[in-house]
């Protein structure tokens, strides 16, 4: 038990494990204030999104839906293993859970009991992660989405000197919950279970200190494309500087960089004279007419992302 990190040191948490992170719009101050406790925290918990798309389902995990307000997690984590980061606060991601299951948690006591009641609150409790699957027991989890689960939580448990045992699964916690549920690797691979994370999880702790990057090292900034392609087509019609997507001040970073955009202008709307100066960069590349319409494009983005030190998510 102890009080919730920080933003900044949940973030650094779980970056400091080697996980790439984007954050999702103004994800710090984005939550469920005013309809709950957020607090003491106790744990993290893991589910599956029941979709497929990484877009999608980020859109979904920070704004919720007309029964259930977003931000369903705090974290959502794709199949390439990236952490989209989309609220931080109270989340609607645990609901009512079991207190025998919690008290286990809080005493970090194995095995769980069985969760057979739902009178306690987990969201003022558990800090939540949605993970991209369709949950129906077929859809694999590729293996570097596995691990970055494990490393996500062990960098959490890490910064409030948890144990393994504080990692649980929506399964383990809500009576007629499934999730995290289906196949690692490839279909028909080996079942994905709590106790496997768990283990990986005590294996991180274990190493006393985060492998790779070492702490001192930041991690890489990572452009989520489909994001900075709805910034570019919206932003240009707002008026002031709005930021619709915080990623867009890394790609006007390296547009200014390359001489193509003014500094003052590196604010993240990705408004018209950005728009004009991303066309100037599609025709260095080589393209010309309606490919060059300032609107971003994979390849060109992976060359501007190769020549400017970060990533391309899709």
């Amino acid at each position: 038990m102890s009080s919730p990190l920080s933003a900044t040191k949940f973030r650094n948490a779980i970056t400091g494990e080697g996980v790439a992170v984007v954050e999702v719009g103004d994800w710090t101050h984005h939550n469920r204030a005013g309809h709950g406790a957020w607090g003491p925290m106790h744990g993290v918990m893991i589910h599956h999104t029941v979709t497929s798309g990484t877009a999608s389902s980020v859109a979904i995990c920070r704004d919720g839906y007309s029964t259930l307000p977003g931000p369903l997690c705090h974290g959502v984590i794709a199949k390439d293993g990236t952490v989209h980061l989309v609220g931080y606060g109270r989340a609607n991601h645990a609901g009512l859970g079991d207190d025998d299951v919690l008290a286990a948690v809080q005493a970090e006591r194995s095995p769980l009991p069985g969760d057979n009641e739902a009178n306690t609150d987990g969201n003022s409790r558990f800090y939540g992660f949605e993970c991209v699957n369709l949950g129906d027991n077929i859809d694999p989890w590729p293996e570097v989405q596995v691990e970055a689960i494990a490393r996500t939580a062990a960098g959490i448990c890490r910064a409030h000197g948890w144990g393994a045992e504080s990692v649980i699964g929506h399964l383990e916690w809500q009576p007629g919950k499934v999730d995290p549920r289906g196949p690692i690797g490839k279909k028909g691979g080996p079942a994905l279970t709590m106790d496997k994370i768990r283990a990986r999880v005590e294996q991180l702790l274990d190493g006393d200190k985060p492998t790779t990057p070492a702490p001192s090292q930041p991690a890489r900034k990572v452009v989520d494309l489909s994001q900075l392609i709805a910034a570019a087509r919206r932003d240009p019609a707002k008026s002031g500087t709005p930021v619709s997507y915080a990623g867009a001040r890394i790609v006007e970073d390296a547009l200014a960089a390359e001489g193509l955009l003014a500094k003052k202008y590196v604010d993240g709307h990705f408004g018209t004279t950005t728009v004009t100066a991303y066309r100037a960069w599609q025709r260095r590349c080589g393209y010309s007419g309606g490919a060059a319409d300032g609107i971003p494009g994979r390849a060109s983005l992976d060359t501007l992302a190769k020549r400017h030190g970060f990533d391309v998510a899709a």
